[in-house]
């Protein structure tokens, strides 16, 4: 019988910290106005507040275990949002790369733009499609691109063993009119026809040699780096030449892997779809930018964003027996005067509430804590993923968020709430006569 009772009492407090972790902080500051109601309104509520306060005015007295709960819950969260924060710094970076007004057309059935081949005949046919959006000269500002992987050495590695893969683009000036938001910060574009290349600054910052004036070898080919870029996105990553030589360079003639179109506007999404796919010569995949590089995040922000969590858990729950220990034996040698305290009137549940609102008090300063270490040591820290067979690697820098913080702050209170739990209620069932006989 009291197995059934304890594995019922455990279900039932893991069922109520999902719930806790699902609350938005709406849900939160609900739950706070309520319970500062019923401490100020209610006879049991003022006695819990009486069991608290002195509680807490015993912290200085006990600081060595209650730098337990802290440090502990403080490790917890530093880990789980430095992780979320990895999550949120990827899914980000490929979201601003993409738009509702711009498309990305691709061969039918292409998983991503290196496998896609489009060719001549089929980007014109794209460029002339309605739901365009044209420039002052009534030309479509439309880009047909070619996107191969290139391997370069890594900065600070054997310029022979340590090489990793990068993204070269091939594009003409349209690229440019499409993405205003890549500026050159360092030397000048390149020359079509030559054999140059920009890089931007996440690939700069990963693969040795892309300075400007300076030379690499990409394939049997010299190019020299003439620029360095900066567009905030995904694009950051990527190396930059003209189609017209990246195209012979790479043994693709004259095809290109994608297409991206500005389009007049969001609205006209769906009918320049349509009539894509409505064309005979064309065999295609339309989406808007936005869609696209979304999707091409959700895979990696699911696993970093499970690792976080199974890492956090497994934390917590050491985090969780540190805080049962402390509070088992803050609860042992308090125990005459909660008895005492329950002798003179005090109910159970007061005592419940103060011990478990102690803890979570506790655990409250420890997430704090953890966030804030997590911001000061992550926050804006750049990284880069490991290149796949036939991608290049994506630079991007954790962004810790309120919302990430938020997530540590309820792990925290999560982990407070059930390392208090049971020492409080034991401390409510204790006899008051053995409690009196304890030294």
């Amino acid at each position: 019988m009291n197995f059934l009772i304890g594995l019922l009492t455990f279900v039932v407090v893991i069922i109520g910290v999902m719930v806790f972790l699902s609350l938005p902080w709406t849900g939160m500051l609900a739950l706070l106005v309520l319970l500062a109601l019923w401490m100020v309104l209610t006879r049991r509520g003022q006695q819990t507040w009486s069991v608290t306060a002195v509680g807490i005015s015993t912290l200085p007295q006990r600081l060595g275990s209650s730098a337990v709960i802290v440090i502990g819950i403080a490790g917890v969260v530093a880990v789980l949002v430095a992780m979320l924060a990895m999550a949120d710094g990827y899914r980000e970076t490929l979201r601003r790369t993409g738009s509702d007004d711009t498309a990305i057309v691709m061969r039918g059935g292409s998983a991503a733009e290196v496998s896609s081949v489009l060719d001549h005949e089929s980007t014109l046919v794209i460029a002339q499609a309605p739901g365009v959006a044209r420039d002052d000269q009534g030309k479509p500002i439309v880009s047909p691109e070619l996107v191969v992987a290139a391997n370069l050495p890594m900065k600070g590695g054997d310029p022979e063993r340590d090489v990793g893969s990068v993204q070269l683009r091939g594009v003409g000036d349209e690229a440019w009119k499409l993405r205003t938001n890549a500026k050159i910060i360092a030397g000048r574009k390149f020359e079509p026809g030559k054999y140059e290349l920009v890089a931007g600054k996440g690939a700069q910052h990963q693969f040795a040699g892309l300075e400007p004036g300076k030379q690499i070898k990409l394939g049997s080919q010299i190019w020299t780096v003439t620029g360095i870029f900066n567009s905030n996105d995904a694009m950051d990553s990527e190396l930059w030449a003209d189609s017209g030589i990246v195209g012979p360079a790479y043994r693709r003639g004259s095809s290109m892997t994608t297409v991206f179109a500005k389009l007049t506007g969001a609205a006209a999404f769906d009918k320049f779809k349509a009539a894509l796919a409505s064309d005979p010569r064309l065999q295609t995949d339309v989406s808007t930018t936005l869609d696209y590089f979304s999707k091409q995040s959700e895979g990696t922000t699911k696993a970093i964003t499970i690792i976080g969590i199974v890492v956090g858990a497994i934390m917590a729950i050491g985090a969780v027996f540190g805080a049962l220990n402390t509070m088992f034996a803050a609860v042992a040698t308090r125990a005459r005067e909660i008895a005492t305290l329950r002798a003179i009137g005090f109910r159970g549940l007061p005592v419940v509430m103060a011990i478990m609102l102690e803890t979570m008090l506790l655990a409250l300063v420890g997430g704090a804590l953890g966030g804030v270490i997590a911001w000061l040591i992550f926050n804006g820290y750049t990284a880069s993923t490991l290149a796949a067979g036939t991608t290049g690697q994506l630079t991007f820098e954790f962004k810790v968020a309120p919302a990430v913080l938020w997530t540590g702050l309820k792990w925290a209170l999560a982990i407070g709430f059930v390392g208090g739990l049971f020492p409080a209620v034991r401390a409510a069932r204790l006899p008051v006569t053995t409690a009196l006989r304890e030294l």
